[in-house]
């Protein structure tokens, strides 16, 4: 059956640590270039990942016959060992999955959550003051309680076709074999000196044995990267499910590792642990033009971020005569990101916390009151949130 809705939003999203951030914050992650691409077309199905071998795995998994989700699943089990600087197991991730016998969009929400010793002063110094961003990042200190196994094997039970054990071999035969190291991941691993040694960006010995050589210089693009100790976990959840990654010696082991930081230690317990639950959410979806667009509800801000910068655009008036249309089609994204990231700055928040007005966001009247602070010949500057209904 073929889903009417356009779909925007990343389907996983495997994150790293949540942190409190000084203004203007580094990146967490250097850009890796721009690269021309081709576009391409399918008949049956596609697939896309930020990895070439996590494409190819979701391929071959369709190919055997296997649903969207058996794809999704092994080539986010993939993703955590080719770019581990993006994704990976202990991180979290929300999914958009197109329903064909409900005939719905659904949407699981499996990011991560906060320890429940985590307080307000959790990213304040002694004297209650903000942390600087990388004196909060590093350590145990912003490593959120990850929800990515969870949500794996709720996607599988929801939807996949294909035996739980299957998804998992391509993975570990990447592991244990080896992989060449991305350009990407090589520039990730060589920032982290940050213009000394190598050995101090890293937070512990087995992140230093896995991405430096005996050298302490830094593993370069196209050597060869072997991760036992991720095949083995891999192992452990395709042969028991993910049960040990949240009770039992994984799960121990993680909060270990979280708690013995020496100078960033974090509050996360085996109650965390053993208390995450995937949640189902509603996703947001709105008319664009001809479409239905759907995308990824609160905690997200994605979806409506995203659909309200639709609605805005679509209510703006046509260019002036004479504008160059490549300026005012930037001009014109500019600005409705502008008035979007406003109010995403200001009401978009987790839903079991806090009162988010997403019906009142989405409003046509709203929207139209939003486009109209749109002028074509000089820009906001900085936008102001509104006020929805």
């Amino acid at each position: 059956m073929r889903c009417p809705c356009l779909i925007l939003a990343a389907a996983l999203w495997l994150g790293g640590p949540v942190a409190v951030a000084d203004a203007p914050a580094p990146a967490p992650e250097a850009a890796s270039g721009w690269t021309p691409k081709t576009a391409v077309q399918a008949r049956e199905f596609m697939v896309a990942a930020a990895h070439p071998l996590a494409v190819e795995t979701g391929r071959d998994v369709i190919r055997r016959g296997g649903s969207a989700a058996d794809a999704a699943i092994a080539m986010q089990l993939v993703l955590g060992l080719v770019e581990p600087q993006s994704s990976g197991l202990g991180g979290g991730a929300f999914v958009l999955y197109w329903d064909a016998a409900a005939g719905q969009v659904k949407s699981l929400d499996g990011r991560e959550t906060a320890p429940m010793e985590a307080d307000g002063r959790l990213f304040l110094d002694a004297d209650g003051q903000p942390l600087a961003f990388l004196d909060a990042v590093i350590g145990g200190r912003s490593v959120g309680v990850p929800g990515t196994p969870k949500l794996l094997a709720e996607l599988h039970r929801r939807w996949g076709r294909l035996p739980w054990t299957e998804l998992f071999a391509p993975a570990i035969r990447l592991a244990r074999e080896g992989f060449p190291v991305s350009p990407r991941l090589a520039g990730a691993i060589a920032a982290l000196g940050d213009g000394g040694s190598y050995r101090d960006g890293f937070g512990n010995d087995a992140a230093r044995e896995l991405f430096l050589h005996a050298d302490g210089t830094p593993l370069r693009a196209g050597e060869r990267l072997v991760n036992p100790a991720y095949a083995d976990t891999l192992a452990t959840l395709a042969a028991e499910g993910v049960g040990p990654f949240y009770q039992g010696a994984i799960a121990e082991d993680i909060v270990r590792t979280v708690g013995s930081h020496a100078a960033n230690p974090g509050r996360m317990s085996t109650g965390d642990l053993a208390a995450y639950t995937v949640r189902e959410r509603v996703p947001v979806c709105a008319p664009y033009r001809q479409w239905r667009v759907c995308g990824m509800g609160p905690p997200s801000s994605g979806g409506v971020t995203l659909l309200q910068m639709l609605g805005i655009l679509e209510r703006l008036p046509p260019p002036p005569a004479g504008q160059p249309p490549a300026l005012a089609a930037l001009h014109r994204f500019a600005e409705a990101g502008r008035l979007a990231y406003a109010d995403r700055e200001r009401y978009l928040a987790d839903p079991d916390y806090a009162l988010v007005p997403v019906e009142g966001l989405l409003d046509p009247d709203y929207l139209e009151v939003r486009a109209g602070l749109f002028d074509a010949q000089r820009s906001l500057g900085r936008a102001a949130a509104g006020s929805p209904p």
